[in-house]
Formats: structure tokens, sequence, C-alpha cells
């Protein structure tokens, strides 16, 4: 019998050849950018360890991957040392103090998505900055001013613009960024947004990584950083004040940890709700022979989509940030309770995910996307996602300064049942 026919490499915007396997021996990094990932590579050279190179990566790629990559963000960090130690570091976004419950509403009581997406309204307070100076102060071996010059090379040098970053930019940044002057200055050229081709030069993102590198994360939570950012707030309706800025702080927390048939997993804890529903899909398909289905097989993608449902389900209902919710995660991760999960999903038929309700928890006893990966020689190993939101974030690249701001307040629920840019419906709280 003849072989069935293979379809071509989909192209993912890309000229590097993405489709091979990988092997090295003293390290790794892998990202979303050849030339960040290069920034990691080096760093590793001279001798750091991978949060070294990890921040080093963070920096670079809030120059060369403006779509995403950030200093006006936020995001998680996940790491696990030599010596078996796992840790997580939350720099997710803070609403500012001056948020309120209806402030994406519009005159008659709607949700506005312009207000939650695009407005200076949008931002919530980056933690990109202190969360970078954290990992490094308490787990790198380098300089802050070491792993950020690489990332001050690029955006005073600049680069050339490729197929992915000419794409986004005319297919998200379009919908933005004509808005601000500031960010037409960077990315726009001739009335239109930089081509393939064109070179990305971005002398103030680089003074604010000079700052940084000198003065470290004071140069933007208290300094003149946050007095560019504070007065783009003001002079446009937004929310977020200098206060909002100095009180800024990253946080370590304990990872969500869970294990699959032999392996352990480890992923981070609320506000994140990517970790407890990780372990709890993976507790539901523990009750499955997976592999009798085989993978990608209609049975396995039936059980898959299934579990997935029921971990929404729950994910809607629970989850929220632990500094202001109290987040049941040691039930979601219970795998007696993924069994009683498991035990309603129909390999033949499917349930509309309208039917598939929270499930019912047992009670506490008194008293809730840029991705890059390091690893060292010595088996340090930092997963760090983080990001502005949708693509380019507001688009609004606050005064002077050269960073691009999120859209993270997009997150929380402008209005009970009303989802939001991904199709998310929140809970009041």
């Amino acid at each position: 019998m003849a072989n069935p026919p293979v379809a071509p490499p989909v192209s993912y915007g890309v000229e590097e050849d993405v489709f091979h396997p990988v092997r090295a021996t003293q390290g790794m990094v892998a990202s979303v950018d050849a030339m960040a990932t290069q920034v990691g590579v080096d760093i590793l050279k001279q001798g750091g360890n991978a949060v070294d190179a990890a921040v080093a990566v963070g920096y670079a790629l809030a120059v060369t991957h403006p779509q995403a990559g950030n200093l006006g963000g936020g995001g998680f960090m996940l790491l696990r040392t030599k010596d078996g130690a796992t840790t997580a570091i939350d720099f997710r976004e803070m609403a500012p103090a001056g948020a309120t419950r209806d402030m994406f509403l519009d005159d008659q009581g709607n949700a506005d998505a312009k207000k939650s997406l695009t407005s200076h309204l949008a931002s919530g307070t980056p933690g990109t900055v202190a969360g970078f100076s954290l990992a490094l102060e308490k787990y790198g071996t380098m300089p802050l001013n070491k792993v950020v010059r690489p990332a001050m090379k690029l955006a005073e040098e600049g680069f050339v613009v490729n197929d992915a970053l000419a794409d986004d930019l005319k297919t998200y940044g379009s919908e933005v960024i004509p808005n601000h002057e500031n960010s037409k200055a960077i990315f726009w050229k001739d009335g239109e947004p930089l081509k393939k081709g064109d070179k990305l030069v971005q002398k103030n993102l680089a003074k604010s990584l000079e700052m940084i590198a000198e003065n470290g994360p004071a140069a933007f939570y208290k300094g003149a950083i946050a007095d560019q950012i504070a007065g783009e707030m003001q002079k446009n309706g937004g929310l977020m004040t200098k206060e909002d800025l100095a009180s800024y702080k990253a946080v370590e927390r304990t990872p969500i940890s869970g294990d699959y048939r032999g392996y352990q997993v480890f992923s981070m804890p609320p506000p994140s709700s990517g970790g407890i529903h990780i372990v709890q899909i993976l507790n539901i398909l523990e009750n499955f022979d997976m592999k009798k289905y085989g993978f990608g097989s209609a049975d396995a993608m039936q059980i898959m989509a299934e579990a997935e449902k029921y971990a929404y389900a729950d994910r809607s209902e629970y989850l929220g940030d632990p500094d202001f919710v109290k987040v049941p995660w040691q039930a979601l991760t219970n795998k007696a309770y993924a069994k009683t999960l498991a035990d309603q999903i129909d390999t033949n038929k499917a349930k509309p995910s309208s039917q598939i309700k929270p499930g019912k928890l047992a009670p506490y006893e008194s008293n809730q996307t840029t991705h890059f990966s390091v690893v060292d020689k010595d088996g340090n190993a930092v997963a760090v996602t983080y990001t502005l939101n949708t693509t380019f974030g507001t688009g609004i690249v606050a005064g002077n300064t050269g960073i691009l701001l999120n859209n993270q307040m997009d997150d929380f629920s402008a209005k009970p049942g009303v989802p939001n840019v991904y199709g998310l419906v929140g809970r009041r709280c």
C-alpha cells in the first residue's frame, strides 16, 4: 500500500527552519526570536546561569519582539535550581488603585471593548522589570547591567524587520498603533507600518534600558520612567499613577505540582489559571488508557476536549488572584475529584460546554502569550511566560520611554456574563 501524501510544513512567518530537533549538552535557550535566543546563548557562554540568560532574553524580546516581549507588561517565571528546589515568581500586572468595577461600561451600561483594550484605562501596572530583578537578585549570578546590555545594543543599533514582525505590524499593529504619535514614530515609516527588510531602531527604548541597567528597577518604578508613564496616563484619562508604580512588588510563590503516570509536573500557581488546570486535566486523563486510543485519534481528542471543558468550567468559577480571592487549589488538583469528572465523560458523545457546570468541591477547613525556556549545564531550568496581552497591547508608547503598554485590564470582567477578548467569562468578586 502506498504511503499517504505528506503535507509540507506550515509557515509560521519566520525564515528559519524550525522543523528539526536541536540537541545540546552545555545548555539550551528557546524563544520566539532568533536574536533574543542568541542573547541568551551568549550569556550562558560567558558563564551565566539559566536565570541570567532568561532575564537577558526577556529584555531582548522587549526590543526584537514588540508584539508581546515587553517592559510594559507582566508575566510569570517558573524555575528549578540545580539543587532541585522549585519556585515561581509572579510579576503579573496589578490593577491601578483607582480602578472601579464599572470602568469599562458605556453610558448605556454595556461593555465597551475599546475602553478595555485600546484606551489608557486598559493598562495594569507593569511587573516585568520587578519580576526580572527579583529573579536575578535571588537566583542569578550576573549584575543587571550585564544582562541588559545586549538589549540596549539591539535597541540602539536596530535590526532588520523579519516576516513575522512585518505581518503583525500590518495585521494587528494597524488597529492600535496609528492612534498614537509616539508609537507611529517608532513602528511606522512614510505613513505605513514597517515592512520586511526595513530597519527598526528604538533610541528611546535604549535609553530606558540604560536607566534600568544603571539604577535597577527603581528607575522604572520611582524614577524618570515612572514619571513618563504616569504623565502619559494623566494626560490621556488613564488611571495608573506614580503611587501605583512605586508600590508594585513581584511575588515569589510556591508552584502547583502534580504527578501523571510517574512524571512529576510543576506549573504556575494562581493568579495564573494554567497550572492548576494542567494538573486537573492530567488527573482526569489518568483515568483513561490514552495509549490504547492512540495519539491524535478521534477518541483521544474527544477525551481531551471533554477533560478541558470540565477544567474550564471550574476555572471560571473558582480561579482568581490569591492576594484577593481564596482559591481552592488543593481540591481542584485532587485525584479523587478528577475521577468524579472523568466518570461523566462519554467517549462516544460530546457534551455541549453550556451543559457543563463547575464541580462541587470539598469545603475549606475552618480558619487564574510569549514564552521562553532556558536550561544551563548545571541543571538550572527557567520557564517564562510574559506578555502585553493582545498583540502590541494597547499600542500606546508611554511618553518618550519607547515602552509599549499592556492591555491586561481586559482580563477582568467588564460586566458579569460578558466575555473578554479571548471569549472567557469571569465571575463577580
